[in-house]
């Protein structure tokens, strides 16, 4: 065997999003070296490109906000949604650990902060422990400035923001910029932030972006190292225990020694066809994604030679999306509660609530009988279009001429007409939305609950009496292809309450923690609030540093 070392850690972590930064920052905290590996030429992994949000009950951020939460009301939430898919002490882990960890990094740096987003509902808010007023918190904006060199390696987002920098309580406003004083109040705000940074030079940056950059610069102050375009080859094993990695860097082979511990945090494999296909259901297509490139489950086969039990393969963190001919997927999360607005499957008729959970109506297309549902397609109406943003399109700015002219998204004069272009049976498309419009107009969606959430209501039009229904009245009608897309997969080695990685046999691979996308998630097949991705992302990022340097 190869006994050289080329470098030595004490922790190495693969992978750049907010797993891989919170475990190199927190082992940099307690004292230990550490270097962070990342496959591409951009730090950041999908946290970069996410709303950057973290659902962690009983963080110090909800404390004083009134919710009259408690460990024993945040258990029952994730015991109504998560289940027993998950074992118990790997949940009790997350609802202690992940308060602990927004302390500590709040006590411990300058620059990880967070803000609570009021409003934002748990997504099964009716459930045991559920809160309609949500327990969601978010980044503030961030000046990119303080990033200094990393700056010019930093992944930026695809999210939304017309040029402008805002955070997610704030584009809930602006969605509703044609409809309300609120966010017609909130528009102006945040241009006036653009213009303070024009004066000022400041570099601003909003949700996900802010997150990585707060945990990266925080890294850097720590003296953590971040090493773009050094991709993972495999681990190093001596025994039973992992010892090292082997990565790529510069064109040569480097053998890096970790004394305390390896961290994969390198997201799951959403961009890897082959992976999908042997794992996901089907039909399935790594175009359909919004992870973060090359994310392509490099760690399953190393994992897997190294003794570990995969969990949730088959599982993605769902999200419909609208993917035009080359381009990247517009995934849909304010568009699906908007009033004037339908989704139908290949029949022509509706299958579910459209305002659901993204996870939700992802697993429903897939469940909608023999692949009826995808492509499925979403049906607007002239005024809803001219009322509210839609697929990143301002109320009443045109749809993307080539949409148009390819006959990707289909218009047409009457419904009719529209069924014709969609290929759908045209009796069963008007009686459809004739039964929705009647429904609407009596504020009830009695088929399938639309608006009865306060997770509906969150990014419905509070100027109705029902926020997420009215009627398809005025032509021009549109129709836009809808497929399952996801942002991330969310299965991997199975780990316990520390981030260790566990054999089939519940043993642990000594020197081995996962966390992130790149392991099975806490979650289980569910997506509790917003934010459970990263918030158990970050937590068990932590937990696995802060187990390396026990003594």
């Amino acid at each position: 065997m190869d006994t050289r070392w080329d470098e030595t850690f004490d922790v190495v972590v693969v992978g750049s999003g907010a797993a891989g930064l919170t475990a190199a920052l927190t082992a940099r905290l307690r004292g230990l070296s550490a270097v962070v590996l990342e496959k591409t030429a951009k730090w950041g992994g999908s946290t970069a490109l996410s709303g950057g949000a973290i659902w962690v009950p009983g963080n110090l951020y909800l404390e004083h906000q009134g919710l009259g939460d408690s460990p024993e009301k945040a258990r029952a939430y994730l015991d109504a949604t998560v289940g027993d898919r998950v074992p118990a002490e790997r949940k009790d882990a997350y609802l202690e650990r992940g308060p602990e960890m927004v302390r500590f990094l709040h006590d411990r740096t300058r620059h990880v902060r967070f803000e609570y987003v009021r409003g934002y509902s748990d997504y099964y808010p009716e459930r045991a422990g559920g809160f309609g007023q949500g327990r969601t918190v978010e980044p503030p904006v961030f000046d990119l400035r303080k990033l200094k060199g990393l700056r010019a390696t930093m992944r930026r987002t695809e999210l939304p923001t017309y040029g402008m920098v805002m955070k997610g309580a704030e584009f809930h406003d602006v969605n509703m910029i044609g409809r309300t004083l609120r966010g017609k109040l909130t528009a102006l705000k945040i241009g006036g932030r653009f213009a303070r940074a024009v004066v000022t030079g400041a570099k601003l940056a909003s949700v996900g972006e802010s997150l990585a950059a707060r945990l990266a610069t925080s890294l850097a102050d720590e003296g953590g190292e971040i090493r773009v375009n050094t991709p993972f080859r495999d681990l190093v094993i001596e025994g039973d225990r992992v010892v090292g990695v082997i990565a790529e860097r510069g064109g040569r082979t480097v053998r890096i020694r970790a004394e305390k511990g390896v961290v994969l945090a390198s997201g799951g494999f959403s961009h890897s066809q082959e992976l999908r296909e042997r794992y996901l259901p089907s039909p399935t297509d790594a175009k359909w994604t919004s992870a973060a490139e090359q994310q392509t489950g490099d760690i399953v086969e190393a994992a897997l030679k190294a003794g570990a039990e995969l969990d949730l393969m088959d599982k993605v963190w769902g999200m419909p999306a609208v993917v035009p001919p080359g381009e990247k997927p517009v995934f849909l999360v304010t568009d699906r509660a908007v009033p004037g607005m339908v989704v139908v499957n290949q029949d022509g008729e509706r299958y579910l609530n459209e305002a659901l959970p993204y996870a939700d109506f992802v697993d429903r297309m897939y469940s909608d009988g023999e692949g009826r549902a995808i492509p499925s397609w979403m049906v607007i109406d002239g005024r809803t279009k001219n009322r509210y943003i839609m697929l990143n399109h301002f109320p009443g700015q045109p749809f993307k001429k080539a949409w148009l002219k390819d006959g990707f998204i289909k218009k047409a004069g009457s419904v009719r007409e529209l069924a014709g272009l969609m290929g759908v049976p045209a009796e069963r498309l008007e009686t459809t939305v004739a039964r929705f419009n009647a429904m609407a107009r009596n504020g009830r969606d009695v088929d399938f609950g639309r608006g009865d959430s306060a997770y509906d209501n969150f990014y419905g039009d509070p100027t109705l009496p029902n926020p997420n229904l009215a009627p398809l009245v005025k032509p021009p009608y549109y129709a836009i292809p809808l497929v399952p897309g996801d942002i991330g997969t969310k299965g991997g080695p199975v780990a316990d309450a520390d981030a260790r990685v566990l054999r089939a046999d519940g043993t642990v691979i000594e020197g081995l923690y996962a966390a992130g996308n790149a392991s099975a998630s806490v979650m289980g097949g569910t997506y509790p609030g917003a934010g459970a991705t990263i918030g158990p992302a970050m937590t068990f990022g932590y937990a696995a540093a802060t187990h390396m340097a026990r003594p």
